[in-house]
Parts: C-alpha cells; structure tokens; sequence
C-alpha cells in the first residue's frame, strides 16, 4: 500500500509577504505564529525578526516575481494597493505562483472611485449619491449648486485623496488642488463628487475565493491625529475589533446587500474577486451605507484583526489565492483587540527619521503585542524610525477596556525623541458602553 501524502496544510510553509508596514508584520506574524516560514519585501525592523527581510520594493513586480522564483515560495501575499494595481499578482500567476490578492482589473474596486461608484450602481449596492467630472469648472459649478461635497480623487492617492468638505470654498478649493495644482499626480484627473453621509464608520473585512468569503472580526479606525478626532486626517492613528457598530443585523446586511452582490458582480464581469475585500462602512441607526472599496487589508486595522481570528492563517490565504475557502476551518475569537499607533514628530506632515527607539526590550504583558511600521536598524544594530507611522502597539482583552489597559501600559514603556500617539483609541465604544 502506497502511504497516504500529508495534508498540505500540516506541512511548513514558506510566505513571501510583499510590503513593509505594520499590516505586514501583523499578517507575518500570524503565519509564523500558525508554525510558517516568512520572507518580507522590504519589510521593517519588526518583520526582519520574523524570518528574514528581502531588499525589493513592493513596486517592483520583475524583482518580486524573481524573488518568489528564487526562493520557491509556497504563496506569496500581497499586503499594499500599490503592486496589486501594478498587477503583480497577474504576473506571479503567469509563472505558476499562488499569490494572495486580486488581478489588475479587479484591483478597479480600489484604484478607481469612479468605476466602484459606477460599479455599485450596476449591482444595486448601497452607496452614496455622486457624480463623475474630468472638468474642473464643470465640477465647482456643480458644488456651488448642491453645497459642500466630499470630493475624491480617482486614483490612488495615499489614503490622502479624499475631502470632507464643510463648506463649498473647501469642497472647490480640494478640487482646484485635486484637478489643477494636481497634487495627487494623475490620480486627480478625474474627481468623484459624493453626498455626505451621517453615522459612524467601520472596516468590514472579508477573504475571498472569488465566489465564497470569510468574514473577519469588523473593525473601527481612528484616522485623525489628535484626540477627540480633531486635527489633520493620517493613514490611521489606532483601530480596534470588533466594532460593536457592527451589530449581527448590519453584519448580516452587509453580506447580503455589499459583499455577495460585490463578488458575483465581479466574476459576471469577468474579473472574479481573489483576495481581501475591506469594505468602508457608514452605518447610521442600524443602517449601512458603502464609502468605498479597498482591495487589500487595512493598516491599521490589520494589526487588531490578525489576532482575532483563530485558525491558520496560511489555509485561509492560500485558500483564497486557489479559488476554495470552503475547507477553511477557523473562526472569530470572543476576545477584543485594540492598537495604538506611536508616530514620529511631524508626522502628519513631513515626519522626521532617525530617532532611536527605547523601550522595545521592555518586559511587557504577554496579551500585548508590537507591530513595526516606519522603523529601520541602524548601523549600530538599534532600532530607529524611518517613517511617519512608526509602531502599533495593542493587545488582547476578554473586554475592550482590558486590551486598552495592557495596550497602553506597553506603549508607555516606549519612547523617542518627538513621539506622539492618541490617548482615547476605542472611546466610541468605551464611552458608550457598547465594548
């Protein structure tokens, strides 16, 4: 008799994750936590710890495909919006290479506001009224007759390319910068012009295979610098999961309403959605409304999902990068997470590098966790900051208020010169009662 293989999934397997931000050390850290090997492009001072770091941009589709050939990795995951609008996933399946992430086209979702707008509405997907413009005057007018709008550039912007505007001079001005001075490059060549909406927002997660999804645990992020939500809008100052917002009703619409309708309308069209699908929710009075579609998971919000979902996270990702989730057998953890993130001076502005960092080594509560973003070692072999966002640093609590105690209690045990961060992550829910 000729002994049985061994499951796929008993075996180690080696991951390379493509990226270089705290999302990409929390999902490398949840794979080499489910017994895997993981390589990280660029990576940080955080994944180099993991496994090993690779010196290829994530922009660099010839040198990611080499590296994954090279390597002979099992799956590679694609943690940013960049290489997946570059179409580094179509070029590392053409070699015969699993990839985690959507194609080129179904990247669409993400890199263009005006196909997901148009895209919702040819699938009935509930979303905010709006307009298209590729005219700059015809595009003011059209603010000056209905008010402030929240103006969006096209394109990929950074996260950077969206205005909430309170006042209709706001709302032109972001159009003259989006469209004129074009601040965000061709990305604002064409703006999306959209209706407030009121309520609360959330990040719905879900991985898909291209026909079925995995819901994750839902999220809620912070995304101004200053407590209270004032000041300037950042790449996400904190998140936590699961945002009691999510109630088990809007959790059931979404994938009702938002998620199922998303993932047939893409394969009818002829693009069929592999990959994370991180839906940005309003949600006013147990009602959800779609903001918009990312093609990839959240940063932060990555850094409190990750742990949260009990259950191998290499079956679940090479899953969904073979077309098959059906087999995936892990669940949401009962338990609540919360993250701080620890930024350098100047951020959100121009951030200033180079600071050494203190207090990693600091013996902490073993529910908290440390996840690198903007860091770097030095020559010296300390660890330094090499970016806006620096570190997010969390933990896990059977309560919501739990994990923001240790949370909070870790990051205060690390320092540098000119660091700043938020005090009141999670305060929706901790002040309403919700968590």
């Amino acid at each position: 008799m000729v002994p049985a293989e061994p499951s796929r999934m008993n075996l180690p397997k080696l991951v390379l994750v493509v990226g270089g931000g705290a999302r990409e050390h929390a999902l490398g850290a949840a794979l080499v936590s489910g017994g895997h090997k993981v390589l990280t492009a660029p990576g940080n001072a955080g994944t180099a710890r993991l496994g090993r770091n690779v010196t290829v941009r994530a922009d660099d589709v010839a040198g990611l495909v080499a590296v994954a050939e090279r390597e002979r990795v099992d799956l590679v995951v694609v943690g940013p919006e960049l290489p997946l609008s570059l179409g580094l996933v179509d070029a590392l399946e053409e070699r015969g290479i699993a990839a985690f992430g959507p194609s080129r086209a179904a990247s669409r979702l993400e890199t263009s506001k005006a196909f997901m707008k148009q895209f919702c509405g040819r699938h009935r997907i509930p979303t905010a009224p709006y307009a298209v413009f590729d005219d700059p005057d015809r595009a003011e007018r059209y603010i000056r007759e209905r008010g402030p709008l929240v103006v969006k550039a096209d394109g990929l912007a950074s996260g950077k390319g969206v205005v909430v505007a309170a006042t209709v001079e706001e709302a032109c001005s972001a159009v003259d910068r989006i469209m004129r001075k074009r601040e965000f490059g061709d990305a604002g060549a064409t703006v999306v012009l959209e209706e407030k909406l009121q309520g609360e927002e959330a990040s719905f997660h879900v991985v898909s295979d291209g026909i079925r999804a995995v819901a994750l645990a839902p999220a809620q992020d912070h995304k101004r610098i200053g407590d209270g939500d004032r000041g300037p809008n950042t790449g996400g100052m904190g998140a936590y999961a699961p945002a009691p917002i999510v109630t088990a009703d809007v959790h059931e619409f979404v994938l009702r309403h938002v998620v199922e309708p998303t993932l047939a309308g893409m394969a009818s069209e002829g693009h069929p959605f592999r990959g994370a699908l991180f839906v940005g929710l309003m949600i006013d009075r147990g009602s959800a409304t779609v903001l918009e579609f990312n093609v990839r998971f959240g940063d932060p919000e990555t850094v409190v999902v990750a742990p949260l979902y009990e259950g191998d996270w290499f079956e679940l990702l090479d899953g969904a990068a073979r077309g098959d989730v059906s087999g995936v057998r892990g669940r949401i953890s009962a338990d609540s997470a919360l993250a701080v993130v620890m930024a350098a001076a100047g951020y959100p502005g121009q951030p200033r590098i180079g600071d050494t960092i203190s207090g990693l080594e600091a013996p902490r509560d073993v529910k908290a966790f440390v996840r690198h973003a903007g860091t770097a070692i030095g020559a010296d072999g300390a660890v330094r900051t090499q970016g806006g966002r620096v570190l997010a640093v969390g933990a896990t609590g059977a309560t919501l208020q739990a994990a923001a105690r240790v949370a909070y209690e870790a990051v205060a045990a690390i320092r540098w010169e000119g660091e700043q961060h938020r005090s009141d992550i999670g305060w929706r829910a901790l002040e309403s009662g919700r968590s």
